[in-house]
């Protein structure tokens, strides 16, 4: 019990006298420094400090008596008090502007590792946009999130055989030039990693919360499923207007690359 007082704010000497004074109608300060085995300098200044808590009554007289004020007054007093206080601090304390950040990862294992935590602290969505050859990476990390209760959904570059509830093929164009597989996760539409697998470079990623990405990812979800759904409905005319790979449209509108 006297942990639990210590808790409200009293000292220990303060919790040890509250509870004799608790257990007895009433008692003199010399009475409660008997049974606390403490100097009664000590423990006057203690049944000051609990009277003007508000937890002890005095009744005034040759000797001074002292009463605890029951514990349900003292908690209701309390809690009605914490409440009001803390009303106050959430309406004239305003949150600090986010500071969004970027962090980069080096290295195939650290990168793993930020891809793994961000799905294990995932707490109502994911969005994975990744080839089919490196699924096997978040595979039993997603079935987990799923497990949770997240709602995952996985766009794959190339067929996969993945067994999660919601793995959505795009068609591959190409392969990519020097073996870089790029990816990106966005978890809880706020925490976003895009990197690279891949043989050409260092496995490498930027890890950001910041708002303009996790924008850009969710509407390049919504892009792919737009897409996959045209080409589902309309594949046959779509390539004879653009061709297999949409060569006629992307020939018209493709970024001239610098001179190396």
């Amino acid at each position: 019990m006297i942990e639990r007082l210590k808790k409200l704010g009293l000292s220990e000497l303060e919790a040890k006298c509250y509870l004799e004074l608790h257990g007895q109608a009433r008692m003199t300060g010399y009475e409660v420094a008997k049974r606390v085995s403490v100097s009664r300098t000590n423990v006057y200044a203690a049944l000051r400090s609990l009277t003007d808590k508000g937890l002890c009554r005095t009744i005034e007289g040759d000797p001074v008596l002292y009463g605890a004020v029951p514990i349900e007054q003292v908690i209701g007093y309390l809690r009605s008090d914490f409440e009001q206080n803390a009303d106050v601090l959430v309406s004239e304390l305003k949150a600090p502007l986010r500071e969004p950040a970027f962090f980069n990862w080096q290295g195939e294992d650290k990168l793993r590792m930020a891809v793994l935590r961000l799905i294990a602290n995932a707490e109502s969505s994911v969005l994975v946009d990744i080839w089919s050859e490196d699924v096997p990476i978040v595979e039993s990390a997603l079935a987990e999130a799923e497990r949770r209760g997240v709602d995952v959904r996985v766009v794959t570059l190339g067929p996969s055989n993945s067994r999660l509830s919601n793995v959505f093929v795009h068609k591959r164009m190409e392969w990519p030039e020097g073996g870089n597989r790029n990816f990106s996760i966005l978890c809880d539409e706020r925490f976003a990693l895009i990197g690279s697998f891949g043989d050409a470079v260092k496995a490498a990623a930027l890890e950001t919360d910041h708002p303009s990405i996790a924008y850009m990812l969710v509407n390049a979800y919504y892009h792919d499923m737009i897409m996959m759904e045209v080409e589902k409905d309309f594949g046959a005319r779509l390539t004879e207007a653009y061709g297999e790979h949409y060569d006629a449209l992307t020939e018209r509108f493709r970024i001239r690359r610098a001179l190396s």
